[in-house]
């Protein structure tokens, strides 16, 4: 059947400015760094991101590594575009990021100009994409100077290969290095993606202050926690979950602790009390943060998508509120 998108799918979505840019990202962006490889059901691919535009979602994010294998996620991604939302490219924020292995040899990984290059090219075929809208570096390289790997990024804009750039997985010390290079050479760099929620604070350190101060905004990624800010592991570990995959490196048995679980047990009290999900509360809580345009989400299914987004008609906190979820912290 034809896919034809919701024609008011723009309505109930908020857009946030990056930076100082003229780039808008809405309020929720869909990751596909899990459930968009081969072994992962195709029609559901599809069901998710078609569904995630009908809800105004613009902004989907990839990786070159994203899978399993690496590579499968923007090839699914590509069949889905090519298929469902070719005429809406325009109105489409693409993303994908290079830095983290693909292939062997000296050449597969990291932030050598070889390495950029070719990944971004591989990247644009496998999506069937003349550019991406941004494009990041995944993580910084201890061995590649990194005025090499700016000025690639340059060069990644000048060629047209990319709209905009973005820093992934930089510390506040490195960001602001790698931001003096990149102002100097005018390279449009609006982004960093960094993880952030309510069990990983770190951005709020140093990182939050520098971004406001440089005029970039900031994306967070695994805002949930990969689930544990769900209900989904109150009642033990699901067969279907991030935490019983063996493929998933971040997220395993060892880390859903009494200790944490007793922290998602009254944070899950205080959501119902709000009205929410816990999820919903989780994504309110990151969004607010001035400096965070966007909470990436990753999805399984339809229904977590429409969930997430669910969120943005609560968004704000009492300040007893937030003090309670600090103290919830805490403990």
């Amino acid at each position: 059947m034809e896919y034809q998108p919701e024609k008011d799918r723009y309505k109930n979505m908020f857009y946030n400015r990056l930076g100082k840019s003229g780039l808008k990202l809405p309020a929720i962006s869909l990751g596909l760094w899990n459930n968009f490889g081969e072994s992962d059901l195709f029609a559901n691919q599809r069901a998710m991101i078609t569904r995630a535009f009908d809800l105004g979602i613009t902004h989907f994010d990839l990786a070159n590594n994203y899978g399993p294998p690496a590579g499968a996620a923007e090839e699914n991604f590509g069949r889905i575009l090519k298929k469902d939302l070719a005429s809406y490219r325009d109105q489409l924020i693409i993303s994908t990021k290079a830095g983290f292995y693909m292939w062997e040899g000296p050449y597969g990984e990291w932030g050598s100009k070889k390495h950029i290059i070719s990944s971004l090219d591989q990247s644009l075929k496998r999506m069937g994409l003349d550019y991406v809208d941004i494009f990041y570096h995944h993580r910084p390289d201890p061995e590649t100077p990194l005025e090499e790997t700016m000025a690639t990024l340059d060069l990644i804009v000048r060629q047209g290969k990319a709209l905009y750039v973005g820093l992934s997985n930089y510390s506040a010390d490195q960001t602001r290095e790698a931001a003096k290079i990149l102002t100097s050479q005018k390279t449009p760099f609006i982004i960093h993606q960094a993880s952030y929620s309510m069990f990983d604070r770190w951005i709020e350190d140093e990182l939050t202050d520098l971004l406001d101060e440089i005029g970039v905004s900031a994306i967070a990624y695994v805002p949930l926690a990969q689930g544990l800010l769900t209900n989904k592991y109150l009642q033990g570990i699901p067969e279907d979950s991030r935490a019983a995959k063996a493929h998933i490196p971040f997220l395993k048995t060892t880390d859903i602790s009494e200790e944490k679980l007793a922290k998602v047990v009254e944070l899950n009290k205080l959501a119902k009390e709000r009205g929410q999900s816990l999820a919903q509360m989780a994504l309110a809580w990151v969004l607010r943060q001035d400096t965070v345009a966007s909470a990436l989400i990753g999805a399984s299914r339809v229904a977590q998508i429409e969930d997430n987004v669910a969120a943005l008609s609560q968004l704000s906190f009492t300040q007893a509120e937030l003090d309670h979820i600090d103290r919830i912290l805490a403990k």
